[in-house]
């Protein structure tokens, strides 16, 4: 079964069409690896899934849980069970941490009819999610994002994926920027919380990552739509000889 599928989507940016008519079906219980060169268009589909403003979807649809949300606003994304980890996290300063998780938390627990969590049973549950993001506690009084390092960033957003337990998690090159601790900590949430109740979309051009996570599907992007689609074998043969060949490959394919 496709937890998320989208069909025929074309998206534009200040005019600009990025998203060509782009096809793609991810299962749950599944982790889909998205690949491909850069300005092939995938942090603009990742965005374009979570509702982004600036985007125009001008063909196509989202559809979520068999349900259409190609019109639906961000905030209802994300209480309908669908995540994403941003490639840059943007700092909130005046924010505390723990203030900032227990709002979004009830604001999900709102949302699915369920009591608002107490001061105590949040901090037992913020304390179990730091731990499996390898976070210190001391994180919990400072400032969202303020002053963090690239590796705290990401291990903020791993925190936030084991608080929510998504159904969908959109993982937008969170792996950019980092050293092998933190590229470590990435791994093991995606790998700790995909499974039966969660999938999850990665995207990066870095194989890296790959190595850590095992993929379920592959599927490679270029100009605005998804070209091939493989198991992991297709990112050895990616890391081995490049996107060349699947530009070869399109280009053959229009001729």
């Amino acid at each position: 079964m496709s937890e998320l599928e989208i069909k025929n989507l074309h998206v534009s940016a200040d005019g600009k069409q990025i998203l060509k008519g782009l096809d793609l079906s991810v299962e749950k219980g599944k982790v889909h690896a998205l690949m491909g060169p850069n300005g092939s268009g995938k942090s603009t589909l990742a965005n374009a899934i979570m509702g982004h403003p600036a985007l125009e979807v001008t063909e196509g649809s989202i559809t979520f849980n068999g349900e259409d949300v190609t019109e639906a606003d961000p905030d209802e994304r994300s209480l309908a069970g669908i995540f994403m980890a941003f490639q840059y996290p943007v700092a909130i300063p005046g924010v505390a941490v723990t203030k900032y998780l227990r709002m979004i938390l009830n604001a999900h627990r709102e949302a699915a009819g369920e009591p608002p969590l107490k001061i105590k049973e949040f901090a037992e549950q913020a304390r179990e999610a730091m731990e499996i993001a390898n976070i210190p506690q001391d994180f919990s009084s400072r400032y969202l994002n303020d002053g963090f390092s690239g590796g705290e960033k990401k291990r903020m957003e791993i925190l936030q994926l084991a608080l929510l337990k998504p159904q969908m998690a959109i993982l937008d090159e969170t792996d950019s920027g980092l050293d092998i601790d933190a590229l470590k900590t990435v791994a093991d949430g995606i790998n700790r919380f995909a499974g039966p109740d969660m999938g999850a979309l990665v995207i990066t051009h870095y194989q890296r990552l790959l190595h850590m996570v095992k993929p379920d599907v592959v599927h490679v992007m270029f100009e605005g739509r998804i070209v091939k689609e493989g198991g992991p074998e297709l990112v050895d043969q990616l890391e081995a000889e490049g996107y060349g060949w699947i530009k070869e490959e399109v280009e053959a394919g229009a001729a």
